[in-house]
């Protein structure tokens, strides 16, 4: 089954307290090199059936209205993952001949 992952992150312009907190954190233990750290939020969707434009539509609206706040959080990605499991099927499709490859009487 696909899953659509959401990342959420807060507004560029606004302070992120816990960005600030484990920022200190790094340099109180001796990591260096880090201008700064913004926190946010990951949501994964498992899908029950193929991701198509009307699904990707309807996740769009969902990221942007629920599990986003559009005052304070901008939804700053929407990627569709595919599973090991998937990768396999979609390879033994392919090599059992119902993927792609040479129309028949062909050969390469």
């Amino acid at each position: 089954m696909p899953t659509i992952v959401v990342d959420v992150m807060p507004k560029a312009e606004l302070l992120d307290p816990q960005g600030k907190a484990v920022a200190g954190a790094l340099s109180r233990t001796g990591h260096t090199g880090f201008s700064g750290v913004r926190i946010g939020k990951r949501f994964e969707l498992t899908v029950d059936g193929p991701v198509d434009d009307a699904l990707r539509a309807s996740v769009k609206e969902i990221a942007e209205e629920i599990l986003s706040n559009g005052v304070i959080e901008d939804v700053v990605g929407i990627h569709y993952e595919v599973t090991n499991a998937e990768l396999a099927e979609e390879a033994t499709e392919a090599a059992s001949g119902t993927g792609f490859g040479a129309p028949a009487g062909e050969t390469h």
